[in-house]
């Protein structure tokens, strides 16, 4: 492989994650779950492998900087609403995935309509949130292949999913906001 192709690599790996947010929606709605599951696993795996291939190379791009969690964003937020269509999950939990991330998507869109380009790093709240969700979503895929969760466990995803929603999103708003004023305090 020439260096070129190489450090194109984690963006291409990047690209396909968001790509495999179609099938794993339609394999929810399907109730194809054991199939779903193991794209979900390579998905999640293909997130890791690329931002190290992207580290190890020195490669980091501006392209894969945001393509990255565009695409977590896309197959989480269209992997709630399937649960939520399904009946998997109540349409309520469904909606606080979409509006945190709304929240986010329209903030860091205001910004650089109005202020220019930036670096959005994702914060340890909205890790942590990421996290959460993707730990909750693999259990309840998990479960309706191999039912060993007892229910608490899902009210308890569900509980911390709240609870980090509400974190993350605030704690982006105040970031976010923050800097905001003080760019339009040194115009």
């Amino acid at each position: 492989m020439t260096g070129h192709a190489l450090r194109q690599l984690p963006n291409i790996i990047t690209t396909l994650r968001l790509l495999l947010a179609v099938p794993i929606c339609v394999l929810i709605l399907t109730e194809n779950y054991q199939t779903v599951l193991w794209v979900a696993v390579i998905a999640g795996l293909s997130d890791g492998v690329d931002g190290w291939l992207a580290r190890k190379f020195d490669c980091v791009s501006r392209y894969g900087s945001t393509i990255d969690p565009l695409a977590d964003k896309v197959m989480l937020v269209g992997t709630y609403v399937s649960f939520a269509l399904v009946g998997l999950l109540p349409w309520w939990v469904a909606t606080i995935v979409v509006v945190r991330d709304l929240i986010i998507i329209t903030g860091a869109l205001t910004y650089h309509l109005l202020f220019g380009s930036y670096n959005m790093e994702p914060t340890v709240w909205g890790k942590f949130s990421t996290c959460v969700q993707i730990t909750l979503a693999l259990m309840l895929l998990g479960h309706q292949v191999y039912p060993i969760f007892p229910a608490i466990s899902f009210q308890i995803g569900i509980g911390l999913l709240l609870v980090m929603a509400v974190i993350s999103g605030g704690h982006y708003l105040y970031v976010w906001g923050g800097k905001a004023l003080t760019t339009l305090r040194e115009q």
